[in-house]
């Protein structure tokens, strides 16, 4: 008898040191998994957000007579913030895919079998929402501001750059709706030979310019054209009278082709994450901005983060729900589907509250914490076996 109660703790701790040691194997096992799946979810939902705002930039930037190099250069200033739009829809996707192939192969099965709880098959998950929660982390309050700052310098840059945007010789151009431009030929000195310039903006009459050259330069807002030996018609809409003026020389200021004040503004996106917690007077002035809008743009850079941890943990509970089946967890995927989107509702109810009151920026985290409180409370829902059927943590039969 004294051998028996010998052997009792011994083969407890034996078999203690081996569910340990395959602890950690499950662990690795299925954080690689989601891993691989998070990789190539987010590599095609990249690749057509991208799509999508290409085609825009490329509409917007070669038709004002862009390069292709500045073109190119403004999609990968843009992809910052396109790849934090899509982390949290990948890490959800990679989630619920991984524990539903796994599920179908048995391999849940076998781990609730041998003991595991729904919390404790939940732990890699969790373990792999807070590597992609720091990755979102590191975008939405470095890289991101970082990129969307360089965007609107060379934004700026671009639209005060009107030769680029719209001159070229030898075809009518509308820089802006009423206007036409002709120029015969560009020097290569940057002179405009030849110029003729219709504005037919005016609700009284028309205005036409016509000069044998002239020059673009800088101004304090906009730059302005310079127009040597020219003459301008005013042709009266009301009983259709010309007048003609000559001039030697004659500047034309372009401010309303160029439209500098949208360039003017700071845009939140750039603001360093300290300046929109606590803003100063000219900040808020030179954004145009409230201090409510602020506050919540803000807080957003860290709660926006905490949906990466939600959303996966929020599918994989709704996943458990179901017991095993060769064709799947369907009906949980749509489960799981729909409680993503009512995430996604109340967080853009709670943005839109907060942006309205400074004193109720904490909103933000509404939709994160509450999507971390479903899932665990389907986890233990799930975790009662008179609830559910299936294979019960330990071993046993619902």
């Amino acid at each position: 008898m004294s051998f028996r109660r010998c052997r009792i703790p011994l083969e407890s701790a034996s078999h203690l040191v081996g569910a340990l040691a395959r602890v950690s194997r499950f662990d690795r096992y299925l954080l690689s998994q989601l891993l691989q799946l998070f990789g190539f979810f987010s590599l095609v939902l990249v690749a057509v957000y991208w799509v999508n705002q290409a085609v825009r930039l490329f509409d917007q930037l070669i038709g004002d007579g862009q390069s292709a190099l500045v073109f190119l250069e403004f999609s990968v200033l843009a992809l910052p913030n396109v790849i934090r739009l899509v982390l949290p829809v990948s890490a959800f996707a990679a989630a619920v895919f991984v524990v539903n192939r796994l599920t179908q192969e048995s391999e849940m099965v076998v781990m609730q079998a041998t003991g595991f709880s729904f919390f404790r098959l939940a732990r890699p998950v969790v373990y792999f929402g807070i590597v992609v929660m720091a990755g979102q982390l590191v975008l939405t309050n470095l890289l991101v501001p970082l990129s969307q700052r360089s965007l609107s310098e060379r934004s700026a840059e671009i639209s005060q750059n009107v030769t680029a945007r719209f001159l070229n010789a030898g075809q009518f151009m509308h820089p802006a709706k009423g206007i036409t431009l002709y120029i015969r030929q560009i020097s290569p000195t940057g002179e405009l030979i030849d110029l003729f310039l219709a504005d037919e903006r005016g609700a009284a009459d028309r205005v036409t310019y016509t000069a044998r050259k002239a020059l673009l330069v800088r101004g304090d807002v906009a730059p302005k054209l310079i127009m040597v030996d020219g003459a301008s018609q005013r042709m009266s809409r009301m009983d259709q009278r010309m007048s003609v003026t000559r001039f030697a020389d004659f500047t034309l200021d372009l401010a309303d082709l160029v439209t500098p004040g949208a360039t003017g503004r700071v845009a939140l996106d750039a603001v360093a994450t300290r300046d929109l917690l606590a803003p100063t007077e000219a900040l808020l002035a030179a954004s145009g901005a409230t201090a409510a809008r602020f506050l919540h743009d803000g807080h957003n850079r860290f709660a926006s983060p905490l949906l990466a941890v939600a959303a996966p943990l929020l599918g994989f509970a709704a996943l458990m729900l179901g017991g095993f089946s060769r064709f799947g967890l369907w009906r949980q995927v749509g489960l799981a589907v729909v409680l993503l989107i009512l995430m996604q509702m109340v967080a853009t109810w709670a943005s839109g509250v907060a942006m309205k009151n400074a004193a109720l920026w904490g909103l933000v985290y509404l939709a994160p914490l509450g999507g971390v409180a479903c899932a665990m409370a389907l986890l233990a829902w799930a975790q009662r076996p008179r609830w559910r059927g299936g294979i019960v943590p330990g071993g046993a039969a619902a």
